[in-house]
């Protein structure tokens, strides 16, 4: 497992983490969230020993990364911020370069190379120099240095960041794949990719964590999750509304929006535990409304991670 402990790092009288304190186990990716500067960025360089801790300290796989730290390093895949890599090197000679650092003899060193080159579909680029690639690529080269080992424990800061869509799904494919054999924490200011791709997630704000649990049991602490909207062909507004109203567990009914005889409904339950549209369903059609749509809120992360974090 990946284990903070208490992490505190002070830059003057600035306190930019304020011990902070998690684990991540094998098998679960933990995505990392919150607002520029909250400390996510210096969170991940003091777990993989890039910087110091003012106190506190980060285990990998059992080492300790102050007392003990390039055996906590050897089981570290890290991509940093801004995907920091040689400009003037090939991006074949920057791998083969990073395999010698990891201890690679000869012939394994370009097998892995060419083993990763294939993994993150860099081949049309293999002999370009870096400073000649791509936002987009750049991050991939850095993103295939960190997994060209195969560490146990893969610390990820913004691994899509500048890439196009279809790249980004070629990466979360990719975590997706390796999560189930290793330790993945990744920050992310992206609320479609903590979705798609993390098991948990932490959101810090001002150094601290203020929220840590899984993006299901984040989106339920949105204040519309569980209403029901939808559409229904009517002219009737009242009698709609008094239907709706009466029926068990339905807090409120209110009219959003109508276009002809078209009405558009938000309803909101009293008890977000208890689901809604089933009863919803069987009253209409008893009344014989016709329902156009019907969509039932699961909730919204932006909303959750602004409350959390303002």
């Amino acid at each position: 497992m990946i284990e903070v402990k208490n992490l505190a790092k002070n830059f003057g009288k600035i306190q930019a983490v304020d011990h902070v304190s998690f684990v991540v186990e094998k098998g679960e990716v933990l995505g990392f969230m919150g607002p520029n500067g909250a400390g996510k960025s210096t969170t991940m360089r003091m777990i993989t020993g890039f910087i110091p801790p003012t106190s506190g300290t980060a285990v990998i796989g059992g080492h300790d990364i102050i007392a003990d730290s390039i055996s906590a390093r050897k089981k570290i895949g890290y991509l940093p911020e801004n995907a920091p890599v040689f400009p003037d090197m090939t991006v074949f000679g920057y791998l083969n370069f990073c395999a010698e650092i990891r201890g690679f003899s000869k012939r394994a060193r370009k097998r892995k190379v060419e083993e990763t080159i294939e993994k993150c579909f860099l081949s049309k680029v293999r002999f370009q120099t870096v400073d000649t690639l791509s936002k987009g690529y750049k991050q991939r080269v850095c993103f295939a240095q960190s997994i060209l080992h195969d560490p146990e424990y893969l610390i990820f800061d913004e691994p899509t960041d500048g890439l196009d869509p279809n790249q980004k799904h070629e990466v979360r494919l990719m975590i997706g794949e390796m999560s189930s054999k290793k330790a993945i924490l990744l920050s992310t200011h992206i609320l479609d990719e903590l979705e798609a791709v993390c098991t948990r997630a932490i959101i810090i704000a001002n150094g601290c964590i203020v929220a840590d649990d899984t993006p299901e049991n984040l989106k339920a602490k949105s204040s519309v999750h569980g209403t029901v909207s939808l559409k229904v062909s009517g002219t009737d507004e009242q009698a709609l509304l008094s239907s709706l109203g009466q029926i068990e567990n339905v807090k409120s009914a209110d009219i959003v929006d109508r276009k002809e005889n078209r009405i558009e409904i938000r309803v909101c339950p009293r008890d977000f535990q208890t689901p809604i549209v089933d009863r919803i369903i069987n009253t209409l059609r008893e009344k014989r409304y016709e329902i156009e749509s019907l969509f039932v809120e699961q909730g919204r992360l932006d909303e959750v991670f602004r409350n959390f974090t303002t």
